[in-house]
């Protein structure tokens, strides 16, 4: 077994191997459902073990007893959560072991030609979604997975029979991947995961390395990105550029429901890769638009959740960077929005906010969350420094997301939105995403009830 660079192992490779599954989250549940189907019952060893046990396997602590367990593999298989940069990854490529992805394993016997991969810091579960819903449409079978739905290899996920393979692929997953498909998708780029990679750089280099892996051939880029387009050099040996402006006049992907510039590009970009898989009825706007119907957005990404006394409340609350919160603002033009920012502080530089902010041509009343909030206000302030004049109403610190609510419902009253678009992660204050999305309505329902 390889241990240099990338490792080019398949799942088949593992046969008869001693395996070790190092991080048991929802990936990782899936890594040892598959190594048990191949008669493998592998270490289980996990950073933060909530069991002793799991399936009736022992479930080691890294800290405790589980590194060495670990040294004892032919082969680690870790859960994208686990950064490949951590010393105790480099301890395990000194002593021969190979650390792997289950994606990465995946690719390595799977039918490339019938693949789309999909990345980028923020639009790509859109992407995936449309692209597989559009096939699923014209009647070409298609599984959906990846960092999206389920991992392709998982025994639990259906076995098709499958025409395609649309696979969403974060930062962390790329770096597990020996090979790439022909069509790669990369939706934008921005600082982001910096802790796990280490860097801006890193992640830039980690992110858009699915593109020039071998196997590689076109990627279909965001052409409206100035960091992706500095970048074209990593982008493979072609590039399709795509803007939202594109098409104009098209109105295909209405049916889609999806609101804001940046997700007719995401239309625009998912139906370039079926066009670059060779689905004649790509190129037909009447198929397209017919497959489009019945679309359902993604939960938590610009999703209306209720009207109050004429106030849009919109859960956003998947948008965990300034890039998708950027966006969302810009998705309604003309209209005053109470937008409620912060969560997780990562360090992430925020002040793109207030230059979108200043932009406006309607009010924006912002509201921020612990722990990241009072950094996000003062960032905005500076940045601002007097140039707003009446676009920004205020910036306020709220001590929870329920005060958060009450206030930008009052504020925006009576023809406003109430913008849950935080920026930052939800962890610290919320299990994830959809806890956080939860707690958005529930605060919305304690609006009704208050005159």
């Amino acid at each position: 077994m390889t241990t240099t660079g990338r490792p080019k192992l398949a799942w088949s490779d593992l046969r008869g191997a001693r395996a070790g599954v190092w991080g048991l989250g929802r990936e990782g549940m899936a890594n040892l459902r598959k190594l048990r189907s191949m008669g493998i019952e592998p270490v289980l060893v996990d950073d933060k073990p909530g069991a002793d046990l799991i399936d009736g396997l022992p479930l080691l602590a890294t800290g405790g007893d589980g590194l060495a367990a670990l040294c004892g593999c032919d082969v680690v298989v870790k859960t994208p959560g686990i950064s490949r940069y951590r010393p105790e990854v480099a301890a395990l490529a000194e002593r021969g072991i190979p650390v792997v992805g289950g994606l990465g394993l995946w690719l390595q016997e799977a039918p490339l030609e019938k693949i789309v991969c999909v990345t980028g810091t923020k639009g790509k579960s859109t992407v995936t979604s449309v692209a597989g819903h559009l096939l699923n449409g014209l009647g070409y079978p298609c599984m959906m997975g990846g960092n999206l739905g389920s991992p392709p290899y998982d025994p639990q996920a259906s076995a098709g029979p499958w025409d395609y393979w649309v696979i969403e692929v974060s930062s962390y997953q790329a770096t597990d991947l020996a090979c790439s498909p022909p069509v790669v998708a990369v939706t934008s780029l921005n600082p982001d995961h910096l802790p796990w990679h280490g860097g801006v750089d890193r992640y830039y280099d980690d992110k858009l390395s699915v593109c020039s892996q071998p196997g590689a051939d076109l990627t279909v880029a965001n052409g409206d990105a100035a960091l992706i387009r500095e970048r074209a050099g990593q982008l493979g040996p072609r590039v399709e550029w795509v803007c939202a402006t594109d098409e104009p006049g098209a109105t295909w992907m209405d049916p889609l429901g999806l609101l804001g510039a940046h997700n007719r590009r995401n239309a625009l970009i998912a139906r370039r890769c079926l066009v670059a898989l060779g689905v004649p009825e790509a190129a037909d706007d009447d198929a397209l638009r017919g497959a489009a119907q019945g679309y359902l957005p993604l939960q938590s990404r610009l999703q209306i959740i209720g009207d109050l006394a004429g106030v849009t409340f919109v859960d956003d609350s998947l948008s965990t960077n300034v890039l998708p919160t950027a966006a969302a603002l810009e998705a309604f033009p003309g209209r005053r929005v109470a937008l409620i920012v912060g969560g997780e502080d990562r360090g992430i530089d925020y002040t793109p906010l207030a230059e979108v902010l200043a932009g406006r041509t309607a009010q924006t009343y912002v509201l921020t969350l612990p722990d990241s909030g009072p950094r996000i206000r003062a960032e905005i302030e500076k940045a601002l420094d007097g140039r707003s004049g009446d676009r920004v109403a205020g910036v306020t610190d709220c001590p929870d997301l329920d005060a958060a609510v009450a206030a930008g419902y009052g504020w925006a009253r009576p023809d406003g939105i109430v913008l849950l678009s935080p920026a930052a992660p939800s962890f610290g204050r919320f299990r994830d995403y959809r806890d956080r999305a939860e707690a958005f309505a529930s605060a919305m329902r304690a609006c009704a009830r208050t005159p």
